[in-house]
């Protein structure tokens, strides 16, 4: 029996995808669930599985745009798994990959154009006191040797191309990463953007997490980061400026409710912004454990459209990244995001005294069409306000019963 393999909506709206990878090739034979390709949508990679085992029949290739419910392959599910197949398969697999490094190789050398023989020690000697590189003049002696002369007659190449490694290569954007630019390109373009910053104090957080980390993690298995504070830091200013989880709707305001919060995390694929919803119910054990999941997920490829769609407020995290301070892009169609970056120690005034304590700065983004400078500002030093009191503003003064210990 011939199965015909459609391509199933990943999701609400999405009406076509994008073969990115085939997992499998042309006549290998599949077991049922076993991943066969990775499609991209708009909005998230997913893994295509077998719906049943047999041997394939590739129907569509890398890079092809397919619609919702076009067939993409065929599996013939009345053929017999071969004896042996997946051990046949490894040893393809490992001789396949030093053939690959070979001929890699060979292509490098092939295009290098200066001899590589080594230089006399009077022309090293010159060619050291001139800054250049023995292996970037051409040798007129045995075998490429650089001599004196050809030492004394070099001359620097003050940036002129000197046989260095100067290709270029084209890769397709994956529908993802072209709709992540769209995106970014819109909210440029569409909002009134406007980023003001702060700087927090991040000594009491530091102080709270070095005596309970420990009792938490063996309480609830998740760590104890800063994005539980963060996150119950900007539950806490949107619910004292209601204007910054609001959105444009036509010529309305649309204000919410409740708090879903967007959470930038890096993937596989590239940026991917899942959702905490009602981040406003969530205790510090609950955000932590709902970062957890959702990070794992898109790393291990496994985030699904649902996951990402929604969200009234999107914090990023560059500071993982090593960023000190940056502008960060709202998500559409939000009208917030704040960015988290490094930790650096530096000396700030403290009761008219000079202390060295771990500081982060802080930015929030936001759409001037309907948040007011003082909103922002507000809102950001309420975060901040919240960070740097974190007992008494997020934990009603009772730290144990916050962390649930």
């Amino acid at each position: 029996m011939i199965l015909e393999m459609k391509v199933p909506s990943p999701g609400e709206s999405i009406t076509e995808v994008e073969i990115a990878e085939w997992l499998v090739q042309d006549g290998d034979y599949v077991e049922k669930d076993q991943a066969i390709a990775e499609v991209d949508s708009d909005k998230a990679t997913l893994e295509l599985p077998a719906e049943e085992s047999g041997t394939i029949t590739l129907k569509a290739e890398e890079g092809d745009a397919v619609e919702v419910g076009q067939v993409v392959c065929l599996i013939d599910t009345s053929a017999a798994k071969p004896e042996g197949s997946s051990e046949v398969s490894q040893t393809e697999t490992k001789e396949e990959t030093p053939k690959k490094v070979v001929v890699e190789a060979t292509k490098t050398a092939e295009t290098k154009t200066y001899a590589t023989g080594t230089a006399s020690p009077a022309a090293k000697k010159i060619l050291a006191e001139k800054g250049i590189e023995a292996n970037t003049v051409t040798g007129t002696g045995k075998d490429g040797r650089v001599t004196k002369d050809d030492a004394v007659n070099a001359v620097p190449s003050m940036g002129t191309p000197t046989g260095g490694n100067r290709g270029t290569s084209h890769h397709k954007m994956s529908m993802l990463r072209r709709k992540v630019a769209e995106r970014l390109v819109e909210a440029k373009n569409t909002t009134a953007m406007l980023t003001t910053f702060n700087e927090v104090n991040m000594t009491p957080i530091f102080e709270l997490r070095k005596k309970y980390k420990e009792d938490f993690k063996a309480k609830h298995g998740v760590g104890l980061g800063f994005m539980s504070f963060f996150t119950l830091a900007c539950v806490r200013a949107l619910e004292l400026y209601p204007a910054v989880n609001s959105m444009i709707d036509g010529k309305q305001m649309l204000s919410y409710d409740f708090v879903d919060v967007s959470i930038a995390v890096s993937g596989p694929k590239g940026l991917m912004v899942p959702v905490i919803r009602n981040a406003e119910n969530l205790s510090f054990r609950g955000v932590e454990a709902e970062v957890k999941r959702l990070a794992l997920r898109a790393r291990d490829g496994q985030i699904t459209v649902d996951e990402m769609t929604g969200g009234t407020f999107t914090i990023s995290n560059g500071g993982v990244f090593g960023s000190m301070l940056s502008t960060p892009i709202i998500n559409p169609p939000q009208s917030g995001i704040l960015g988290m970056h490094n930790i650096i120690e530096r000396p700030i005034a403290v009761n008219g005294n000079v202390e060295i304590h771990p500081m982060m700065y802080v930015a929030l983004s936001y759409d001037h069409r309907i948040i007011d400078g003082k909103e922002s500002v507000g809102f950001l030093v309420a975060v901040k306000e919240a960070l740097e009191s974190p007992e008494e503003l997020l934990m009603g003064g009772n730290i144990k019963k916050a962390l649930e210990l």
